[in-house]
C-alpha cells in the first residue's frame, strides 16, 4: 500500500501481511545520516591505536557504536509497525535525524576527552522524539496495543533520565554505569511488548538491516580508498598498500555475498526469534564498520605512520572479520544450511581468519584469500547438495 506524506494520519499499526513491504525514501535518507556518525567513531577509533591507546580506542568505540546502533534499531522497528508517512511523522524522523548529526559531532571529545555530553544530548534527542510518536500511536490504538505503547514510551524516557543523570554532570561515566543503562534499554522491547506485540513487517525488517549492512560495508571501501589514495600521496608506498587494499576488497566482497545468501524473513516468525537476530546485529554492525578502521590501520602502519608492529596491524583487520563471519553464521546462516561440511564452512572460516593474523606482512591479503575462498566452497557445497536435501529459496548462493 503506497503512502504518501500528507494531511495528518491516525497512526495505527500496519498489518504484517502487507504485501510490497519496502524501505521508503525517508529510512534510506535515515540511515545514510547515521552513517556520518558510524564514521566518525570509525575515524577516532584509528587515531586511538595510532597514538597507542587500543584500550581507550575499542572502549570508546564500543559505547559510541552501541548509541548509533541502538537508535537505528528502535527506529527501524518502530517504523516496521507504525510508519504513517504523514507530515508529523516526517518532521519527527527528521528531528531524530538532527540527533544523530549531534551524536557525531560529539563523538571527537567523547573519544579524546571522555566527554560524553554532547553525544549524549544527542542521543536524547533521538529517543525522546520517538517516544512522542509512541505517544502517537498510544493515542491512536485501544486495548493492549496502547498498553505497548505507552510502556515503550514510559521506559525509553525513564532510560534518558538515567542517562542524563549520569553523563551530563560529569561527562565520563563509568563502564559499569554504560553497560547498566544499556541493559535497561534493550529490556524496555521486551517488557512492552508482553501486553501485545508490535506488528513489526518480517520482509521489511530483514530489508532494513540488510540496507544498513550494505551501507555499513560501503563505509568500509569508502575509508579503506582513501586511507590508500592518501598514503600513495604522502609516502609513494604503493607496492606495500596493494596486498592490503586487494585483501580489504576481497574481504569485504566476501561478507557481502555471506550475508545476503540467505533469505532471513522467513526465520523471523516470532519475537524471541526476531529480537534475537536483531539484538545480535551490534556485532554485525560493529565488526563490518571495524573492518573499514581495521583497513585504514593496517595502511598506516605499513607507511610507518602508526607505531604498532606487522602483526598487531593484521590483527585490527583480522579479529572483526572473523567475528563477522562467526555471527552472521550464528545468526541466520547455520539455519539454512544442510550437512557437516556447510554448517562448519563459516565458524572454521573464522578461525583460519585469526590464524592470518600471524602470516606476516600479507595478513590482510591472506585474509582476504580465505574469505574468497569461504564463499567458493560455500557455493560448491550447495551446488552439490542442491538435488539432495530440500533448502529453503534463496536469491544466491549460500556459502
Amino acid at each position: 500500500m503506497a503512502r504518501t506524506g500528507g494531511a495528518l494520519r491516525r497512526m495505527t499499526a500496519r498489518s504484517r501481511e502487507e504485501e510490497h513491504r519496502a524501505s521508503t525514501p525517508l529510512e534510506l535518507f535515515f540511515d545514510l545520516c547515521f552513517v556520518v556518525a558510524v564514521a566518525q567513531a570509525g575515524v577516532r577509533l584509528v587515531h586511538a591505536v595510532a597514538e597507542r591507546h587500543p584500550g581507550h580506542g575499542v572502549t570508546g568505540y564500543l559505547l559510541v557504536f552501541f548509541a548509533i546502533w541502538w537508535a537505528w534499531v528502535n527506529f527501524s522497528w518502530f517504523a516496521s509497525a507504525y510508519d504513517t508517512d504523514d507530515v508529523p511523522y516526517r518532521i519527527t524522523t527528521l528531528v531524530q535525524i538532527v540527533g544523530v548529526l549531534m551524536l557525531a559531532a560529539g563523538v571527537p571529545r567523547a573519544f579524546d576527552d571522555g566527554d560524553f555530553r554532547l553525544t549524549v544530548c544527542g542521543y536524547a534527542v533521538m529517543r525522546l522524539a520517538l517516544v512522542t510518536q509512541w505517544l502517537r500511536a498510544a493515542w491512536a490504538e485501544s486495548g493492549d496495543a496502547r498498553q505497548t505503547a505507552l510502556r515503550y514510551a514510559f521506559g525509553v524516557t525513564l532510560c534518558q533520565v538515567g542517562w542524563m543523570a549520569l553523563l551530563l554532570p560529569h561527562g565520563a561515566p563509568p563502564v559499569r554505569a554504560f553497560v547498566l543503562l544499556a541493559v535497561a534499554e534493550m529490556s524496555v522491547p521486551a517488557l512492552a511488548e508482553r501486553a501485545a506485540p508490535t506488528t513489526w513487517h518480517p520482509h521489511h525488517i530483514a530489508e532494513r538491516y540488510g540496507l544498513f549492512t550494505i551501507i555499513v560495508l560501503g563505509e568500509s571501501v569508502s575509508s579503506a580508498t582513501i586511507a590508500v589514495q592518501s598514503a600513495v600521496d604522502e609516502h609513494d608506498a604503493l607496492g606495500e598498500l596493494l596486498p592490503i587494499a586487494v585483501g580489504g576488497l576481497l574481504i569485504v566482497f566476501a561478507a557481502w555475498w555471506i550475508y545476503f545468501a540467505v533469505p532471513i524473513h522467513d526465520h523471523l516468525a516470532s519475537n524471541r526469534q526476531a529480537f534475537l537476530w536483531g539484538y545480535g546485529h551490534y556485532a554485525v554492525f560493529g565488526s563490518a564498520a571495524a573492518i573499514g578502521a581495521g583497513l585504514e590501520i593496517a595502511v598506516e602502519q605499513a607507511v610507518g605512520s602508526a607505531e604498532i608492529s606487522t602483526r598487531a596491524a593484521a590483527g585490527w583487520v583480522t579479529v572483526p572479520t572473523a567475528v563477522f563471519l562467526f555471527t552472521v553464521w550464528v545468526l541466520h546462516a547455520r539455519h539454512y544450511k544442510r550437512g557437516v561440511a556447510q554448517q562448519l564452512n563459516l565458524p572454521v572460516s573464522a578461525v583460519v581468519v585469526l590464524a592470518c593474523t600471524f602470516t606476516g606482512s600479507h595478513a590482510v591479503l591472506w585474509a582476504g584469500l580465505v574469505c574468497a575462498a569461504t564463499v567458493a566452497l560455500g557455493v560448491t557445497l550447495q551446488t552439490r547438495g542442491a538435488g539432495q536435501t530440500p533448502v529453503a529459496p534463496s536469491s544466491s548462493p549460500t556459502p
